[in-house]
């Protein structure tokens, strides 16, 4: 498949059964108590298995226990590989406020601090650019790491198999994969952008709709071209 074909799949497949996509909001939306974010994160990867073994529906609510521990396994694979690029971007800000906070400064007419040493500051700065780069990278092998996973019927170890990982890439193509990569964050952006600006604005209610449908709608769209994109490599 290529990229437009994927994209356009993705993006009907949460709207094929608005009843599912609202018990997943749900969870979103009670997100703050924590545990139901793992069922929540294990129902999209068990969405990312059913698209990888070849279906089209979304998948039951059942098997709770599944869920939650594919659930967890998700969050921790992603936890490990994204660890360096956050230690990385926390040095940049810690640099950065560190200098803002001790350096002294002049005053402008309306009150604002001129930072007047801005050595730390730069560097600072330039360690959190280095840190969002390192992160992009490991993003595109983080992707592909929880499709295997997923594939290899959530073996945990299979997320870190990293030669096997590599070769899923090739068999894309790096530059394949790179675009596809890109135009599924920009498309996931559009939809979370517009959603949230047209629900969002509705008094009392808008963050609540937010929640319960643009959040997990970005999400199985998001899982789902994944899944299409490791079957379809």
């Amino acid at each position: 498949m290529d990229i437009g074909e994927i994209i356009s799949d993705a993006i009907k497949y949460p709207a094929s059964d608005w009843k599912k996509l609202i018990i997943l909001g749900v969870f979103y939306l009670l997100g703050f108590l924590i545990i139901p974010t793992f069922f929540a994160i294990g129902y999209v990867f068990r969405a990312l298995k059913a698209t990888i073994a070849g279906f089209d529906e979304l998948p039951e609510f059942d098997e709770w226990g599944g869920m939650f521990v594919d659930g967890l396994k998700v969050f921790v694979v992603g936890l490990v590989y994204m660890i360096i690029p956050l230690i990385i971007i926390g040095v940049g800000v810690f640099t950065s406020l560190e200098k803002l906070l001790s350096s002294p400064g002049a005053f402008t007419p309306y009150g604002n601090v001129i930072v007047t040493d801005l050595t730390l500051l730069q560097a600072g700065l330039g360690i959190i650019i280095i840190g969002i780069i390192v992160a992009i990278i490991f993003g595109l092998l983080l992707t592909i790491a929880i499709a295997h996973m997923a594939y290899n019927d959530s073996e945990f170890g299979a997320a870190f198999r990293f030669r096997e990982i590599l070769d899923v890439i090739s068999e894309i193509g790096w530059g394949k994969y790179i675009l596809w990569y890109l135009a599924v964050i920009i498309v996931s952006c559009v939809i979370l952008f517009i959603g949230s600006l047209i629900l969002g604005s509705i008094p009392v209610l808008g963050q609540i709709l937010v929640q319960l449908l643009v959040t997990p709608y970005v999400t199985l769209f998001l899982y789902r071209a994944i899944g299409l994109r490791y079957a379809y490599e």
